[in-house]
């Protein structure tokens, strides 16, 4: 059982014109989409939405000759690697991961560009495809794409991060734009597989404020009989200038024991002001077999101190919509995620943007009572 919301996908696969991608022309093997989705959410100055959607652009047959094939970026152009089939493991249809590392390594079946999507103010039908405005790699730290759009509108700028994918590093960079059309890349601002970053709206104490999500193979045990769980979690953290982070030594939302979807936590949503706090959609995950089942919950975080958590719901705010994805059957190769990436007021309600299914973009229309102390 969820919180009440009026649902649909406003964004689909067989919306994207390839022949405007990025990688256009420079590629030797076929390409589709294998999603449109992820997208980070906010409000124009014209009061239009914008739709900042994540493309998977992958191989068509990216098995052939005896060997596995990825896109990658390199020095200002795309490419075609190849490894031969042995050396892979391809049991995930996003990625295959190379045996006989030591450790686990990863390469990935497409290859991730941004497509700003301009949308009617209740997010109902689409005004422009800004092809012309779509960001795609530009150095060795993206040359495995660029993922996961979150955008914040903090005082006259809006700030953009995003999960940049390398041999390098899988970290976080940051973009700005002062009209929320046009981007410019800034830096990387957090290190290897610290993501899901999101921005607050608004300052506090003249410090911005962001949650992180670092990952890692290794986590220590809370006493027996604790209520919180060993895992990733959702950490703080402040900056002067949201370039140059510190984390905060309290911690934040973090895995709770008996909770359906602590097996794995993560941001989702910019935490917005509220009249009772700041408001954080995130997404809990329910182990299962494969990727597991993802769903949105929501916390309240005090307006002056975000480490104290006022409150934090019972329901799921989403949870995977299998018919919307209905006419998608054919292209399906996920289910049970939704995988909330954005938020803007709407008068009594919230519009929320996600990813359903990694496959598609959902626009879901909740009233703000529902979730509300």
């Amino acid at each position: 059982m969820t919180v009440p919301s009026k649902d649909a996908l406003a964004i689909v696969p067989d919306d994207i014109d390839l022949g405007r991608s990025p990688l256009a022309g420079q590629l030797s093997m076929e390409t589709y989409v294998l999603g449109a989705f992820n997208p980070g959410l906010t409000r124009l100055p014209n009061g239009n939405l914008l739709l900042m959607v994540r493309v998977a652009e992958a191989l068509k047959e990216p098995a052939q000759s005896g060997h596995v094939h990825a896109i990658r970026w390199h020095d200002g152009r795309y490419g075609v690697d190849a490894w031969p089939l042995p050396s892979v493991d391809l049991g995930d249809p996003r990625t295959f991961r190379l045996r006989g590392m030591g450790w686990q390594v990863l390469a990935l079946t497409s290859l991730s560009w941004l497509l700003p999507v301009e949308m009617t103010p209740d997010g109902g039908s689409v005004v422009t495809m800004h092809y012309d405005r779509a960001i795609a790699p530009q150095g060795d730290w993206q040359c495995y794409g660029i993922e996961d759009a979150r955008i914040s509108h903090v005082g006259d700028r809006w700030l953009m991060t995003t999960c940049s994918v390398s041999p390098e590093r899988q970290g976080t960079s940051l973009y700005s734009s002062t009209n929320g059309l046009d981007w410019r890349f800034e830096d990387v601002v957090l290190d290897h597989q610290n993501k899901d970053m999101l921005i607050f709206e608004g300052l506090i104490d003249g410090q911005h404020w962001a949650l992180t999500r670092p990952l890692g193979d290794a986590y220590f045990a809370y006493p027996p009989g604790s209520n919180w769980l060993p895992g990733p979690s959702i950490n703080l953290a402040t900056s002067p200038d949201a370039l140059h982070w510190k984390p905060v030594r309290a911690p934040g939302l973090r895995p709770a024991a008996g909770h359906a979807g602590s097996a794995r936590i993560g941001g989702g949503a910019p935490p917005v002001l509220t009249s009772e706090g700041w408001l954080v959609l995130w997404h809990g995950v329910e182990a299962n077999e494969g990727v597991g089942i993802y769903r949105t919950y929501w916390s309240l975080l005090d307006r002056n101190d975000p480490t104290i958590i006022l409150a934090r719901g019972r329901l799921p705010v989403l949870e995977a919509a299998p018919a919307l994805t209905a006419r998608l059957s054919h292209q399906m190769y996920l289910d049970n995620v939704v995988f909330t990436t954005g938020i803007v007021d709407h008068g009594d309600h919230y519009i929320v943007a996600s990813g359903e299914a990694d496959l598609a973009c959902r626009i879901s229309h909740i009233p703000k009572d529902s979730i509300r102390v």
